[in-house]
């Protein structure tokens, strides 16, 4: 059984039988349906109807012509469609009157489809950011999702706003494209290294890079630990890294051996910390990309996944590359775009915005001389029949 190709024959043989229909299907366009031949046929129908075809006089029954005349003009566009594959649609409706039901049902079809290929779409353009070290095609991709999320949910009759899933999936770690790992590896201790042994070099990328933003997780925790003492205006070397890390039980826990931390400390240290930082963030937002991208194909996949629902599920989770994408903007010199609205939570700032700005208030005087140190960046149709908006 499959109850959406039901669905798309119905709502064509309802307005074979009744070119009134038409009238309650505005919001239906024909790349709603899946078929080609269902999607020349619905575009004939509507194209007939502009044309002032005599059939939407509604006086008398319908003529054989508006059903002739839909084939012939699709058969422009398709090949394969027949009078007698006409007449099977109209066999194929039980009630002309219940279109706006069958509609509604192509629709919510198409959603989860066009979802699925747009999200498929920005996973792999984030991948191959990746690889070839840059962004754009990526934002560019989640830009069109947002958009295309946008115009469904006001399709669907519901207003756009990003929503949790009550029982959240688990955490989907970030996946690196082949052949990256070793190079993204190496600029986060680089970067690390650089931080340590040269003064003041914490207050360049202080401001937008995140320990989350790195792949390793040992590497992000020695990042909080920097950011820790970058914000008590304590001086930065070695030792005091070594000390903090014991304080936070990273030497006690494992999370930090003593090779590792000679690995990273014993680094050259004479680099540009804000490009390595820009780096690591290049990697982090393709990366989160491609998580945001996997958890939104997971949501679209699902068919018991009610549209509204779906569509506000995946708005949420393409927030972590929103909040990443803000960072990126402000690490270049260009002001963050405004979060919506809807995106706020009346509870009070998330845990990762407290966190954030730990690492990023204005240090206290200290004797050393402290590194520059500034504000960090605030992250950042017709209505279809009535039905449940869950």
């Amino acid at each position: 059984m499959n109850p959406l190709m039901d669905a798309e024959q119905a709502v064509l043989g309802a307005v074979l039988l009744d070119p009134g229909q038409l009238s309650h299907l505005e919001w239906l366009a024909p790349d709603h349906f899946y078929r080609p031949v269902h999607q020349a046929l619905f575009a004939a129908l509507r194209k007939l109807r502009g044309d002032g075809h005599h059939a939407m006089d509604g006086e008398g029954p319908v003529p054989l012509s508006w059903v002739t005349d839909a084939v012939d003009e699709a058969g422009l566009h398709v090949r394969g469609l027949t009078a007698s594959y006409a007449h099977l649609l109209v066999s194929a409706c039980p009630r002309p009157a219940h279109a706006p039901v069958y509609g509604r049902m192509v629709l919510e079809g198409a959603i989860h489809r066009v979802v699925t290929q747009h999200a498929i779409r920005l996973h792999q353009e984030a991948r191959t950011g990746a690889l070839q070290g840059e962004v754009e095609g990526t934002l560019h991709y989640a830009d069109v999702l947002t958009g295309v999320l946008t115009d469904l949910a006001r399709r669907w009759g519901t207003e756009p706003r990003p929503v949790a899933p009550a029982t959240p999936q688990a955490p989907d770690p970030p996946a690196l494209p082949p052949a990256q790992p070793d190079r993204v590896a190496e600029d986060e201790e680089f970067l690390l290294a650089v931080l340590v042994e040269r003064p003041g070099a914490m207050g360049e990328v202080v401001d937008w890079l995140r320990p989350g933003d790195f792949a390793d997780p040992v590497h992000g925790q020695l990042y909080r630990c920097l950011g820790a003492l970058h914000h008590r205006g304590e001086p930065i070397d070695r030792i005091t890294l070594l000390w903090e890390a014991q304080r936070r039980g990273l030497l006690a826990d494992g999370t930090l051996s003593e090779d590792r931390f000679a690995a990273i400390c014993d680094g050259v240290g004479a680099a540009d910390a804000e490009w390595l930082g820009k780096q690591v963030m290049r990697s982090s937002l393709t990366r989160t990309a491609a998580a945001s991208a996997r958890a939104v194909r997971a949501l679209a996949e699902d068919e018991a996944l009610a549209p509204g629902r779906l569509i506000n599920h995946a708005l949420h989770a393409l927030g972590p590359l929103d909040e990443i994408r803000a960072r990126w903007q402000t690490a270049h010199g260009r002001p963050a775009a405004r979060a919506p609205a809807t995106a706020t939570s009346p509870s009070g700032p998330p845990a990762a915005r407290v966190h954030a700005a730990l690492t990023r208030s204005t240090p206290r005087p200290a004797p050393s001389p402290p590194g520059r140190l500034g504000p960090g960046p605030t992250p950042t149709a017709a209505r279809p029949p009535s039905r449940n908006h869950s």
